[in-house]
């Protein structure tokens, strides 16, 4: 099909959407140029499904672009319509289809979508059907038109299987009449109306006569008809306020509002009306006024609009031109939806009526919807459709004493512990005996007055509230879990109780509990999870370092949350210290433990990637040195009763998540004070045989550690949930249709809020862009990242390493200079990658431990939304780096290298800088982008490689922290363990006058170094691999 797309002379230019390859130049587009493209072209119902079917984020390989994320949002709003039943049939020449209803804030909602549309959704040329030219391709048009046939299409295919036509007696005629080919035209496959054309017209009309009735007479004036229902007050009540809150303006020429043109009379000056002695007060009432658009507290009551004299009514500086024939013409229209109007019509100025509450009840059910969606203005009294005004039930949680359920912290007290609560059948704040709800069923009324208050009684809940009065035993059983989803808001116990719960009232430790997580407690406290309020602990002694104030109120979280038994996810952005909180809490439960009990807590079990086993072993060593540490892999791990011993030796026992599946049940030997999961996104496939074995594996207490965010997918959310408090979120299945497809499919926000109400307990979560956390951090945060070689590499490693020391005993001068030289680039190399080092071309996953954590850790930083430099000294391992970032990862990586063209190395500059939806990484060869250049856009920056000069890297990563950046930068320095890059930095932290002395003189001092000193820096250790086990 023909496009309309930026050209260039040698062709079109390629979708921005996919991956660019920066050797080739595309250059700027120069014109917009037709092209003839293969095209995939979807009928409207498949294109509808596909749309609302897509997932947030592209599959693996596959690139959502700019507009089809347009028309996704555009395929939302087409299903919000048809949900709120806002839809007409129309015919078009003769054909008859569903055409969308758009008004009111919908107005704006399709003007936003036209502003927001890219102009790849016009890039199609149509040419008309008589060959007079292109199609309109206006947005607001393309939109209506892509509304109208998604409706049409979705209400044609759910119309299918339901007859329209009512059935008949006799025989039915040869010709059937308009009205049930009309039916029969708008419910199936065929729209076409089979009949002359001057029939379609004549009958065309009529629908749009009748169509046009049901809306007000003047949509473009500045005041609509409003219809206000008012229930009968109180008996001793002689005024009434307005059923809106009592703030109205109404018209009242002797309060001053009129300016002219109307006499006076009637008004009492003070926004209340006096009691009419002629009226039914037993009765309801619907009365009509005049309501501004833009202020629908500005109300002219119809008794006032038809005592004005002239043709202009003027209030508040307004003025409104034939308000009387408005009224009368909006009122007549209304009837046609609302048929009880009609009888007020007899009046030569009618003001309202009265009407019974079983009337009312189907005004407020069934016609007030209606009427709004038809423009008019509609005044319902405040508690309809509220909680308040329905039948519910009222819980009182009885709270036992946690020595009851085996003690706090026990591991016997968790979101599954049993509690005991009674029930009451309540109306709003009021409840019920059975002889007063059996009085009010009796009535057999909707709506019904209990000590002053209105409320619903609906038929469906008076038999439900029967059936639950008549169970045997009043008092019921709760878990723990159910009673704070409860506690906190959640709505999803009617399935089981039967009825709405409209109150909870907990007591003792739940009720303190609870209120800490709703915030509602002050003091001087530490802020948890959702601003809940937590008593801070004391830094362990033990601890060796000093915890920013944010972290000792993640320590002092995990604590209160470990006192209750529940398990704890731990979900603050990367490089806010996860790690450090948690080894502090372990140093704090052991301190407690000893001082209160007397004895050592047994030991935690880490399960963790493999790439990051060696980095916790050197945060504990650092942080925590008098814990002891036991890792669990290799191919020469302990096993069976011997792992289990040796186990309970230690403080804290680190495994890998393949192991947790393989070793199953070795690990459930040992009874674990603590289960901990690093990268807890692992278990996110809870059907994964490894999920399943480490739910299996029991402890008093579990921890989830993730640096994304887990609120963007749900499925993640539920499996470690399910890991944490087994239960609290329901089954799988459950879960997916309570809150996954509303949030993640319909965008309902009112279901992510309950499910954020009911998560906020167990999971902390805080940004970098907090403004708590951006005082508490320092404007640079540089980090080691340790981590394990292969098996492979360790094999190259040691290789290489005899080979120089051979080499080394019959060489000196020069030629031993060179040996070092070049032994210290293989080593680096095989460091990086093997790949790097033998140039062979072979694939890079799986191969490298500093490659994998290197992924894992981006992997966080793009779901934070954040930016990255990633610098490398050789530009061949840049280059395997984006193109591996960019198969993994489904985005552009940028590659800047000492081969780049300025204008090419400018270019990728503006991007990064300055395109919103540009790349979001950017590999550096470190002499190409160590200096010169501004990328303030990144705020994370990782050395792959060491240079092993302080100056050099941080003038790399000064790159972003310079003037112009306006967030914290992280800086990431990685360092493989057991070899010459642990060996050298070591020396580099301990001689600082070593640092300062090799400042400019690059890698040269180390080939002074002798060769036992060399044999000491470059023989790698033991604790080098860690591959073999998994």
């Amino acid at each position: 099909m023909p496009l309309l797309l930026p050209s260039t002379q040698r062709g079109p230019l390629p979708s921005p959407w996919l991956i660019r390859e920066e050797e080739y130049d595309h250059g700027k587009a120069t014109a917009l140029a037709g092209w003839n493209v293969e095209t995939l072209i979807f009928d409207p119902g498949v294109a509808f499904d596909l749309l609302l079917d897509l997932p947030a984020s592209p599959p693996h390989g596959i690139a959502f672009g700019s507009s089809l994320r347009f028309w996704t949002e555009a395929a939302l709003f087409s299903l919000a319509l048809i949900t709120e039943e806002q839809f007409i049939p129309t015919i078009r020449e003769n054909i008859a289809v569903w055409t969308a209803v758009i008004a009111g804030d919908d107005v704006e909602r399709v003007r936003t979508l036209a502003d927001a549309m890219p102009a790849y959704c016009r890039a199609l040329i149509i040419q008309k059907e008589d060959g007079s030219g292109a199609q309109d391709t206006r947005p607001q048009h393309i939109i209506r038109s892509f509304i109208d046939r998604t409706v049409d299409v979705f209400v044609r295919r759910s119309l299918a299987s339901v007859s329209l036509i009512p059935p008949r007696r006799g025989r039915r005629p040869k010709i059937p009449p308009m009205p049930e080919r009309l039916l029969s035209a708008l419910s199936t496959g065929n729209p076409v109306l089979d009949a002359p054309i001057e029939d379609v017209a004549a009958f065309s009309g009529e629908l749009e006569g009748w169509l046009t009735g049901l809306q007000p007479a003047m949509p473009s004036a500045p005041f609509r008809t409003c219809f206000r229902l008012d229930a009968p007050p109180d008996p001793d009540e002689w005024e009434y306020e307005g059923m809106d809150g009592g703030d109205g303006n109404y018209y009242d020429e002797n309060g001053g509002g009129d300016e002219g043109g109307s006499e006076s009379g009637g008004g009492s000056g003070d926004g209340t009306r006096e009691r009419d002695p002629g009226r039914d007060w037993n009765r309801w009432s619907l009365d009509f006024f005049l309501q501004a658009k833009d202020d629908p507290s500005l109300l002219i009551p119809a008794d006032k609009v038809w005592k004005t004299r002239s043709e202009t009514l003027t209030f508040l500086k307004r003025k409104f031109k034939n308000p009387q024939e408005q009224l009368l013409a909006d009122l007549g229209r209304a009837s046609h939806t609302y048929p009880s109007i009609e009888k007020s019509l007899q009046d030569a100025r009618p003001v309202g009526f009265d009407m019974s509450a079983g009337q009312a009840y189907s005004f407020l059910r069934e016609f007030a919807p209606i009427l709004e969606q038809n423009g008019f203005g509609v005044l319902l009294p405040p508690w309809w459709d509220k909680p308040g005004a329905r039948l519910g039930v009222k819980l009182k949680i009885k709270t036992p004493s946690p020595v009851q359920e085996g003690g706090i912290g026990s591991g016997n007290f968790s979101v599954k512990s049993i509690m005991s609560y009674d029930w009451t059948v309540a109306i709003g704040d009021n409840t019920l005996s059975m002889d007063e709800f059996k009085h009010l069923a009796s009535l057999k009324i909707p709506l019904v007055q209990v000590r002053g208050k209105w409320v619903e009684l609906r038929s469906e809940d008076i038999e439900t509230a029967i059936s639950f009065f008549e169970k045997k035993h009043k008092e019921r059983e709760i878990t723990l879990g159910e009673a704070m989803r409860l506690g906190l808001g959640a709505d999803d116990a009617r399935d089981e109780i039967g009825l709405p719960v409209v109150g909870v009232e907990t007591e003792g430790w739940l009720k303190e509990m609870l209120s800490k997580f709703s915030g509602d407690e002050g003091g001087d406290e530490g802020e948890g999870g959702d601003g809940a309020k937590i008593t801070l602990v004391d830094q362990p002694k033990a601890f060796n370092g000093v915890l920013r104030p944010y972290q000792a109120k993640g320590v002092s979280w995990l604590a209160y949350l470990y006192g209750f038994g529940f398990g704890a996810c731990l979900a603050d952005d990367m490089g806010l210290g996860k790690t450090v909180e948690l080894i502090a809490f372990l140093l704090h439960v052991r301190e407690e433990g000893v001082s209160e009990e007397g004895k050592t807590p047994d030991p935690t079990l880490l399960i963790c990637p493999m790439s990051v086993v060696g980095n916790w072993r050197k945060e504990v060593e650092r942080f925590a040195p008098s814990l002891g540490v036991m890792i669990h892999h290799g191919a020469d791990r302990l096993a069976g009763r011997a792992f289990a011993e040796e186990a309970e030796k230690h403080d804290l026992v680190i495994s890998t998540y393949a192991l947790a599946h393989r070793d199953e049940e070795a690990l459930s030997q040992v009874h674990w004070q603590h289960i901990v999961l690093d990268e807890a996104q692992n278990i996110k496939n809870p059907a994964a045989k490894q999920t399943q074995a480490i739910k299996r594996i029991k402890a008093d207490h579990t921890i989830a550690l993730t640096g994304t965010p887990v609120e963007n997918r749900l499925s993640d959310l539920w499996s470690i949930m399910d890991f944490l408090n087994r239960g609290y979120l329901g089954s799988a299945q459950g879960f997916r249709k309570s809150f996954a497809i509303p949030i993640e499919k319909y965008r309902d926000d009112a279901r992510a809020e309950v499910l954020r109400r009911i998560i906020q307990p167990f999971v902390l979560r805080r940004l970098k862009t907090d403004p708590t956390i951006i005082q508490d951090l320092p404007e640079k945060v540089e980090a080691k990242v340790y981590h394990n070689l292969t098996h492979e590499q360790a094999s190259l490693y040691e290789a290489v390493v005899a080979e120089m020391l051979d080499k080394l005993d019959y060489a000196d001068g020069i030629e031993r200079k060179g040996i070092v030289l070049a032994t210290l680039t293989k080593l680096k190399q095989i460091c990086n990658h093997p790949a790097l080092f033998l140039q062979d071309g072979s694939p890079l996953k799986a191969r490298s431990g500093k490659l994998t954590r290197l992924g894992e850790m981006l992997e966080e930083v793009l779901s934070e939304g954040d930016k990255a430099l990633i610098f490398t000294q050789f530009a061949g391992m840049g280059a395997m780096l984006r193109h591996h970032l960019q198969e993994r990862f489904d985005c552009e990586v940028l590659f800047l290298h000492g081969g780049t063209p300025r204008k090419q190395r400018d270019e990728m500059i503006r991007r990064f800088q300055q395109d919103e939806h540009g790349p979001r990484l950017f590999v550096l060869s470190l002499k190409a982008g160590g200096f010169g250049l501004n990328l303030t856009a990144a705020n994370h920056v990782f050395h792959f490689d060491r240079w092993w000069n302080p100056a050099v890297e941080n003038q790399a990563t000064d790159r972003v922290f310079r003037i112009g950046q306006t967030k914290n930068v992280f800086a990431h320095k990685f360092v493989c363990i057991g070899t010459l890059e642990e060996r050298i930095d070591r020396m580099l932290e301990e001689k600082k006058a070593l640092a300062d002395a090799i400042v400019g003189s690059g890698e040269a001092w180390i080939t002074e170094l002798s060769t036992d000193e060399l044999k000491d820096i470059f023989t790698l250790s033991r604790d080098a691999a860690l591959a073999g086990g998994d």
